[in-house]
């Protein structure tokens, strides 16, 4: 329902929106201001919450940002506004990321406003998926989804699928031979009683693939005690990777916004998704990630199919910046 006056609880429905996106490891890197004059929120990168080695040219935190904002968006059509969005608005303030400036509707909602009830059911599964095909109408739908917040999103054949995979699990095995790599990513790794609301609880981390064919990123590195029991994983995966013709920062954030619209659209098609950025990590293998005879510059790995829900992470508490 529309509402006038940005109150309180509007400001509050608008940040629960935003915080729900997905992050690398759930870093959770942004923070909030609101500008009461001009009736803007601020998206900024919170640099305490970063990945020196596994994202060292903040590509992944832009992705993240770049989600909250999608949400921020349906959000913003769901309480009856329109937004007016600019990206890297001001040079002097490279934290600055995005601006949200919150204008009366003046025509139909936007075509995402559908979106908002998957907002809070849309979180990541780690766990094997059943292997029974999406539809092509739903794929196609994911596809434009991407396209639509100028990304896009290439869903391979069994031979590209195949490709993609052995990139992961190379990568994979390159991580678990790096001392500094698998400390860093076990930094993020939380008990499921501890207080943070930042990281990956235990009770959400999912098993390894028994027959070795879907590389799952291993959290816990050389503590085979932390580690669950290992599941039979689907046999035919299900892969999109998703690409922009560009690799700047702006073009990141776009990138991030058709991720987070891509995984509410399959979410609203009842839809279990997973990322795979390993292959991203390496400058060299996200090379070789490209699509051949295509300007193509890999963002992610998005692995998509119906299986169980598996384990939710915490979110921190929405609330806007007063520094």
């Amino acid at each position: 329902m529309p509402t006038r006056e940005i109150d309180a609880t509007a400001l509050e429905t608008l940040l629960a929106a935003a915080v729900a996106a997905p992050s690398i490891h759930n870093t959770q890197p942004w923070r909030f201001g609101m500008d009461p004059a001009t009736r803007s929120i601020e998206v900024r990168a919170d640099r305490r919450r970063a990945l020196p080695l596994a994202d060292p040219e903040q590509r992944a935190r832009h992705l993240s940002v770049g989600a909250a904002l999608f949400n921020l968006r349906v959000a913003v059509a769901h309480l009856g506004w329109e937004s007016v969005v600019r990206l890297l608005p001001d040079p002097a303030h490279a934290d600055l990321l995005a601006t949200v400036q919150l204008t009366r509707a003046a025509g139909d909602p936007p075509d995402y406003q559908w979106l908002y009830p998957a907002i809070e059911r849309r979180h990541t599964s780690r766990m094997p998926f059943t292997g029974r095909p999406v539809p092509e109408p739903v794929v196609a739908e994911m596809v434009a989804a991407a396209q639509a917040e100028g990304a896009r999103l290439h869903v391979p054949g069994i031979a590209g699928t195949r490709r993609l995979l052995r990139l992961t699990a190379a990568v994979e095995a390159r991580n678990q031979a790096s001392p500094a790599r698998t400390a860093e990513t076990r930094t993020w790794i939380t008990a499921p009683a501890a207080s943070t609301p930042y990281g990956i609880p235990f009770t959400a981390l999912g098993p390894q693939d028994t027959a070795g064919r879907m590389p799952m990123r291993d959290f816990t590195g050389p503590l085979p005690v932390l580690r669950l029991p290992a599941l039979r994983f689907e046999r035919h995966a299900q892969l999109a990777l998703l690409w922009t013709a560009h690799d700047r920062p702006e073009n990141w954030l776009r990138a991030g916004q058709g991720l987070e619209r891509v995984l509410l659209t399959a979410t609203e098609y009842g839809l279990r998704t997973s990322m795979l950025h390993q292959a991203m990590e390496w400058p060299d293998l996200r090379d070789a990630a490209r699509l051949r005879q295509r300007r193509c510059c890999p963002q992610l790995l998005i692995r998509f199919g119906y299986g169980p829900e598996g384990g939710r992470t915490p979110r921190a508490t929405a609330r806007p910046d007063s520094s």
